[in-house]
């Protein structure tokens, strides 16, 4: 047998909480001649769970795919462990960021194993390979697919699919995680396990930016939030700072209510929704 030589590559330090992983500067982005993002600032930092929320086409998994290295701005600048993200290789990118997309597609009959062993290629060949069972083995019980493990990935239902996407990216045990709608296709317990593993990891040193439609979650999980709108971020901070009634209605163009929670304390963000129209009886007509 042929013993593989080890890889020579720039492997990551580890950040410790509040510095900076990644950020964008300025980032301007224009698609099929409409702009997308218009001067963008955004900073993730190690110890952080930041929330992209805003409506429909206001710019979210654009401005995640300018962090992950998918998007070139036209103007402006992305960075990542201090450098600008153009000059890191596939394979260093990959060891200080793990992308979880809007959609997975697998259709060869790999197991849920397999495809969750994918997420360990960035460390082949290096030091940090001896390490490959014990991440898959973790990131499948995280996810909740132990008893999936086995399965081929075609046979299962949207939200397991969706759950092993997200186990592959935590394999990839970056410092970096940068997830666009991860809860889409997860039923409520599963919202909230995908959210409560962000959680954990970023209380470990991780970061994450992730891309999120429910506004509840966001105000449950997140540290900061970044509200998009028309391809800005009009508001970036805490969510007892952002998530007000009078902003979200504006940039939602909905009513929106933002209520604590008689028990908790917790913030619940719901739309004003007009009562159900009475229903209207037929008159009863006289008998013959």
């Amino acid at each position: 047998m042929i013993a593989l030589r080890p890889r020579h590559v720039e492997l990551p330090e580890r950040r410790a909480p509040g510095e900076t992983l990644a950020e964008a500067r300025q980032v301007r982005v224009t698609l099929g001649g409409t702009q997308v993002l218009d001067g963008v600032d955004l900073v993730a930092r190690a110890g952080e769970i930041v929330a992209l929320v805003g409506p429909n086409g206001a710019g979210k998994s654009t401005l995640l795919a300018a962090l992950t290295g998918d998007i070139d701005p036209e103007s402006g600048a992305v960075s990542v462990d201090d450098r600008p993200i153009s000059t890191w290789s596939h394979t260093d990118l990959a060891l200080r960021r793990a992308v979880l997309p809007q959609q997975v597609t697998v259709t060869f009959p790999f197991t849920v194993t397999d495809v969750v062993q994918m997420g360990r290629a960035p460390w082949a060949r290096t030091p940090a390979s001896e390490l490959d069972d014990i991440a898959v083995r973790a990131a499948l019980a995280e996810a909740d697919i132990v008893a999936l493990a086995d399965r081929h990935v075609p046979s299962l239902s949207g939200g397991e699919r969706a759950r092993v996407a997200l186990a592959r990216v935590l394999a990839q045990s970056t410092q970096l995680l940068l997830l666009d709608e991860p809860t889409a296709a997860l039923d409520v317990h599963h919202q909230e396990l995908v959210l409560s593993v962000v959680r954990r990891r970023v209380a470990d040193g991780d970061g994450a930016v992730v891309v999120l439609h429910d506004l509840g979650l966001a105000a449950a999980h997140a540290d900061r939030i970044a509200v998009l709108a028309n391809g800005r971020i009009i508001a970036d901070g805490p969510p007892e700072a952002v998530l007000t009634a009078d902003l979200l209605t504006a940039v939602y163009q909905h009513p929106i209510d933002v209520i604590r929670h008689p028990e908790s304390g917790a913030l619940l963000v719901l739309p004003r929704r007009d009562p159900p129209p009475v229903a209207r009886h037929p008159p009863t007509l006289p008998r013959a």
